[in-house]
């Protein structure tokens, strides 16, 4: 049966994430599961590069889950918890169940959880208003138990678990001379407190006997009943009641509905099943576990209140960066360091956003505002993402806040912060055995101004030759890339950390000139494909906004 489970939220940074935004979605999501005892969860929205690996390896911590897109699935609405029915309980058991859970639909489950029908209120209807046969219940193979049940009776001779699979029901109004003529052997026979009737019913091999009005049973027959094999059972009920009752201790594997069910998962998209739930007259439907398992039951109504996925976005406030369906999530807060962008929320958000060079010194903050210590493996987390953002403090984005946290975060972690960040540098430089496009959407973002779509993406490198060769192997890849993206402009920085400089490559008609003006640089190599910039290593603060301030010029 499905287990309520309390609702997670996804904390979340930018598609192609960097070390800042994988540690600060782990970091973050730390700092409000302990300060709120609630569930928040940490996840990518891409692959992880080979720095932000080193990190997590280094410190032991585990990678996120790769979110694909926070589209809005079944398990994010609220799903009945119907409880799952045997298919032989009788009609009329099901009925009542029905009216105790408001339902108008039961799943009928096997004892293994797998769906084997469904039963509705419709069903039940049918089966007292369509006329049937007298043979209606051995036909459906229905359990004595059941007719026990749905009659309120005892049985004093036979076995309740048995079956009553053959003969036809009969009620014994005439004479014993009467009975011999229309009782046939494995009949089901409801009589009255005659002796002879009784004695009679059982002679013609009757399978069972049903006394009304809760007459006794002479010892003489139950003795008589139990050396023929004839069940024998009382009921409150008199026989017309009991005749017209009898029919409902049918099992409901007899008219459930087999065959055709629709059925969702709960991994499925509320879109996709929005319009097949509104093709169908069908109230209810089952939803299935990823194993197949009945899990729950939900309705049209039920999608009226469907809620998306609540979503913490860190380092970024982009709707081009954000994973695919944010526009239908509930986003809660956003923790940034970038420009404000397009990213628009249903109802107000907690929104921080400060000029620094990283989020993670941002998530440092808030950890010593809420009083939360700083444990080793989040110090060094919130430390390699300020390292990775800041160049070790080389990047202009870099402020003395920025400087002060990464180095009380290395004493809190235990590391040398000047040998650690070479390490990971070179760990992040190291790009043998990666095809282009791996390197290319390392870390890769796109941008609108002025109606002018770009993109731009960044590596960086201790290793000049390094930087050299890869040269070479994507100025044909980006030209082919923007033209396929539909790019106006494409850019790729190869970015030397040692020199603070970046080889600036571009695709695009005017890109290079483009460039060069926003630069004011004079004398550069036409149609050389690239660009060199002196002093230039942030994206974020030294070249989108030139580019920014240039395409709206």
């Amino acid at each position: 049966m499905a287990e309520k489970r309390m609702r997670k939220t996804i904390v979340i940074g930018h598609k192609n994430p960097d070390t800042d935004s994988i540690c600060s979605a782990i970091c973050y999501a730390n700092l409000k599961s302990r300060l709120t005892g609630q569930v928040y969860q940490p996840g990518r929205a891409g692959h992880i590069n080979e720095e932000t690996r080193f990190v997590l390896n280094y410190f032991e911590a585990a990678e996120p889950n790769l979110v694909e897109n926070v589209k809005t699935q079944v398990k994010d609405i609220d799903i009945k918890e119907t409880e799952g029915v045997a298919r032989n309980i009788s009609l009329k058991k099901a009925w009542k169940l029905m009216q105790g859970v408001n339902a108008v639909t039961l799943p009928v489950v096997a004892g293994d959880g797998t769906l084997e029908g469904l039963i509705t209120v419709g069903d039940i209807a049918k089966s007292y208003m369509n006329v049937y046969d007298s043979s209606i219940l051995s036909k459906a193979n229905t359990q004595y138990s059941n007719i026990l049940e749905t009659l309120e009776g005892l049985i004093l001779i036979g076995d309740e678990n048995g079956y009553f699979d053959q003969g036809k029901v009969l009620i014994a109004a005439a004479n014993p001379d009467m009975m011999e003529y229309y009782i046939q052997p494995h009949d089901l026979v409801i009589l009255g407190n005659r002796y002879e009737s009784q004695l009679c019913a059982i002679e013609m091999e009757a399978d069972c006997i049903i006394v009304c009005e809760g007459a006794a049973v002479s010892m003489t027959i139950k003795k008589l009943a139990q050396e023929r094999g004839c069940t024998v059972m009382t009921t409150p009920y008199d026989a017309f009641t009991a005749a017209r009752l009898i029919n409902q201790s049918i099992p409901i594997s007899y008219f459930m509905k087999t065959e055709n069910l629709i059925t969702f998962e709960r991994d499925d998209y509320i879109e996709d099943i929005r319009e097949v739930m509104a093709s169908k007259r069908h109230r209810d439907f089952p939803i299935l576990d990823k194993d197949g398992k009945y899990y729950g039951m939900i309705s049209r109504r039920n999608l009226l209140g469907a809620r998306g996925k609540q979503v913490i976005l860190v380092d970024h406030n982009e709707r081009t960066q954000a994973v695919d369906g944010i526009e239908g999530a509930e986003i809660q807060e956003i923790i940034d360091h970038h420009k404000l962008g397009t990213v628009e929320t249903i109802a107000p958000v907690f929104f921080r956003n400060q000029p620094l060079g990283c989020t993670a010194t941002i998530v440092y903050q808030m950890y010593k505002e809420s009083g939360v210590e700083i444990e080793k493996k989040i110090a060094g987390l919130l430390c390699s993402a300020i390292i990775s953002d800041t160049l070790l403090f080389r990047s202009p984005t870099c402020t003395q806040v920025d400087k002060n946290a990464a180095l009380e975060l290395a004493e809190l972690a235990g590391i040398q912060i000047e040998k650690y960040a070479g390490e990971m540098f070179a760990a992040g430089s190291n790009l043998r055995g990666k095809s282009v496009e791996e390197i290319f959407y390392q870390d890769y973002k796109r941008f609108t101004s002025e109606k002018v779509s770009f993109g731009v993406g960044q590596i960086s490198s201790v290793n000049e030759e390094e930087l050299e060769a890869l040269k070479e192997r994507l100025l044909p890849f980006i030209q082919e890339k923007q033209k396929e993206q539909g790019l106006d402009m494409l850019f790729f920085m190869l970015t030397n950390i040692l020199t603070e400089s970046t080889d600036l490559l571009c695709a695009g008609q005017g890109s290079e000139q483009m460039i060069a003006a926003a630069f004011h640089m004079e004398g550069i190599k036409e149609n050389s494909g690239s660009v060199m910039l002196q002093s230039v290593v942030s994206r974020k603060k030294q070249l989108i906004p030139v580019i920014m301030m240039a395409l709206q010029n």
